[in-house]
C-alpha cells in the first residue's frame, strides 16, 4: 500500500512538472525575454502624472482677527451683571492663522478647495505651485458640501487647471494620488488606492457622500487634489479618520460631480449653490424593513411624507413606496439620494425607480428650486418682549436650504439674528427654530407675535438647535 501511494505521488509530480514545463515554453514563446538596455525600462515612475497634475494643487493660508472678552472674576456677580450687562469686560485681539490645499480648476484662476478652509478668514493668500503668491477672494461657500470656490486676484497669465473626471465612473481598487500641503510642509505627493465608494457614515457635511482611500491625507491636505490615473480631479480632499491626528490610511474625498454642481453655479454667476427640492421625507431601509416590504435587499429609501407642491408627489410617488435608483444611479440610503439629487441641474428631468406593494415603477419628475412657500415676512422682534431685538422669518423650504437647515424641518419660525445682547440671558444663533412658547406651538411670525403680546409673568421657550430641544425658563 505505502509503495502505491509513492507512485501516484511520483506519477502526479512528473504530471506536474510536465505541465508547467509547457506553460513557460507557451510564455517565452509569445513574450521573449530581454535584457533591459535603460533605466526608463526597469523603473516604474509617477513622475509624469505628477509633472501634469501638481502645478494646479495651491497652498491656501489664511488669517483672521480673532476678538476676545476677558472677564474678571467679580464680573460674575449677578449685582455687577445689573448695572454694567453682560458685555461688559476687556477686549483683546489675536491673529489666527491656518493653512490647507486648493485645486485650480479654471485657467483664469478659480480654486476650489474645503470650506472649512477658509470660513472665517480674513486674508486669504494662495501659493502657486512656481512659488508666486496671490490673495483671492471667496466666490462661494457651500457648507452642505464642505465645498468653497476662490478666485485668484492679479493674474496677468493662464494657469494650469485640472478637468474635472466622471467619480462615477470610479472603481474600488484604482489608483490615485493625494497632493496638498500636510502640516504646512509644502506640496507633497502621496499615492494609494481608491478603498471605497460612497461612503455616507462620516458625518463631514450635510450630503455625506465620500470616496474613500488609503493614500496618506494629514492636517493641511483638506481641500487638496484626489486625481486618477488619466490625469483628472477624481475629488477634492475633505478630511481624514484619525485617533491621533494623523493619517491611519482612512481618507475622505468629495467626489467630482458634487465639486462640478458648485462650480457650476459660480460659473453660472449665482452667489450660493441651490440644489434642487425633492418635497418629501424619508428614512433608511432596514433588513427589518426589507423582509416587512418584500425586498430582496436593505437598501433604499421608504417615502414617510410628502409636502404640499412636492414635485415627486406631483409625478405619482406616494408614502410607503420605496425609492431605489435617481436616473439609473443606485439609492441605498438617505444621504445617497441627497447626494444625486443634489448634482442634478434645476428646470431638468430625473427618472426615480420605485417599488410599490412588491412591484417596480418608474416616475418621471420635474427638478424645481426649493419655493418661498410661506413668505418670509421678516420681522424684529418689540422691545418690550423677551425677545427684544431677536429678528425671525417663517421658514420655507427656500429659506431652510439658504441656511442649511434639514429639509424635515422646513417649516415653524426660525432666528436670522439678534441685534443686541438679551437681558434675560438668552443667547440665540441664525437657525435656532422656535418650537414652542409657553407650550404654544409656534407655526408663523404672526401667531409668535401675537403670544408675545398677551404678556406672562413667567415664559417657557423651547427652541430647536441642531438635533436638540434647548428650554429657557424665564421669570418667576
Amino acid at each position: 500500500m505505502p509503495r502505491r501511494v509513492r507512485s501516484s505521488s511520483f506519477s502526479l509530480f512528473c504530471l506536474c512538472a510536465l505541465t508547467l514545463a509547457a506553460m513557460t515554453q507557451t510564455v517565452k514563446a509569445e513574450t521573449p525575454s530581454a535584457v533591459p538596455t535603460s533605466q526608463r525600462q526597469v523603473m516604474l515612475s509617477y513622475a509624469p502624472l505628477v509633472k501634469l497634475t501638481a502645478p494646479s494643487v495651491v497652498n491656501i493660508y489664511t488669517s483672521k482677527l480673532v476678538r476676545q472678552r476677558v472677564m474678571m472674576p467679580f464680573m460674575d456677580d449677578p449685582i455687577f451683571e445689573q448695572f454694567f450687562g453682560r458685555s461688559y469686560g476687556l477686549n483683546r485681539q489675536r491673529m489666527e492663522n491656518s493653512l490647507g490645499s486648493g485645486v485650480i480648476v479654471r485657467g483664469d484662476g478659480l480654486v476650489v478647495t474645503s470650506a472649512h478652509v477658509i470660513q472665517g478668514a480674513d486674508e486669504i493668500r494662495v501659493v502657486l505651485a512656481d512659488r508666486r503668491e496671490f490673495s483671492a477672494q471667496v466666490r462661494t461657500l457651500d457648507k452642505k458640501t464642505d465645498l468653497a470656490v476662490l478666485k485668484i486676484e492679479g493674474l496677468t497669465d493662464k494657469v494650469p487647471a485640472l478637468e474635472l473626471a466622471d467619480s462615477d465612473a470610479a472603481e474600488v481598487g484604482d489608483l490615485v494620488l493625494a497632493i496638498g500641503n500636510p502640516f504646512g510642509v509644502g506640496q507633497t505627493v502621496t499615492t494609494g488606492i481608491v478603498s471605497a465608494l460612497a461612503r455616507t457614515g462620516v458625518e463631514i457635511n450635510d450630503l455625506n457622500y465620500f470616496i474613500q482611500t488609503d493614500a496618506a491625507i494629514n492636517p493641511g491636505n483638506s481641500g487638496g487634489a484626489l486625481v486618477g490615473m488619466d490625469g483628472r480631479l477624481l475629488g477634492v480632499n475633505a478630511a481624514i479618520y484619525s485617533r491621533s491626528g494623523g493619517n491611519m490610511g482612512i481618507g475622505f474625498a468629495v467626489p467630482a460631480s458634487m465639486v462640478r454642481a458648485v462650480v457650476d453655479a459660480v460659473e453660472q454667476g449665482k452667489k450660493r449653490v441651490v440644489r434642487p427640492w425633492l418635497g418629501i421625507d424619508g428614512q433608511n431601509v432596514t433588513p427589518e424593513l426589507a423582509n416587512s416590504l418584500g425586498l430582496e435587499r436593505p437598501a433604499g429609501v421608504l417615502v414617510n411624507k410628502l409636502r404640499a407642491l412636492s414635485p415627486l408627489a406631483e409625478a405619482g410617488l406616494r408614502i410607503g413606496d420605496v425609492i431605489v435608483s435617481l436616473n439609473d444611479k443606485p439609492i441605498d440610503d438617505v444621504s445617497a439620494l441627497r447626494f444625486r439629487s443634489g448634482t442634478l441641474p434645476i428646470g431638468s428631468q430625473a427618472t426615480l425607480k420605485i417599488q410599490r406593494a412588491g412591484k417596480a415603477e418608474t416616475l418621471t419628475f420635474a427638478l424645481m428650486a426649493p419655493p418661498e412657500n410661506p413668505p418670509r415676512q421678516e420681522t424684529t422682534l418689540a422691545a418690550r418682549s423677551i425677545l427684544a431685538g431677536v429678528r425671525v422669518a417663517n421658514l420655507s423650504p427656500a429659506l431652510a436650504e439658504e441656511l442649511g437647515i434639514d429639509e424635515a424641518d422646513s417649516s415653524g419660525v426660525v432666528v436670522l439674528s439678534m441685534r443686541r445682547a438679551s437681558p434675560f440671558g438668552l443667547e440665540l444663533i441664525p437657525g435656532d427654530q422656535i418650537v414652542a412658547l409657553n407650550n404654544t406651538r409656534i407655526n408663523s411670525v404672526a401667531a409668535l407675535q401675537e403670544l408675545l403680546q398677551m404678556g406672562a409673568d413667567r415664559w417657557l421657550l423651547q427652541i430647536k438647535r441642531a438635533d436638540r430641544i434647548l428650554t429657557f425658563v424665564i421669570g418667576n
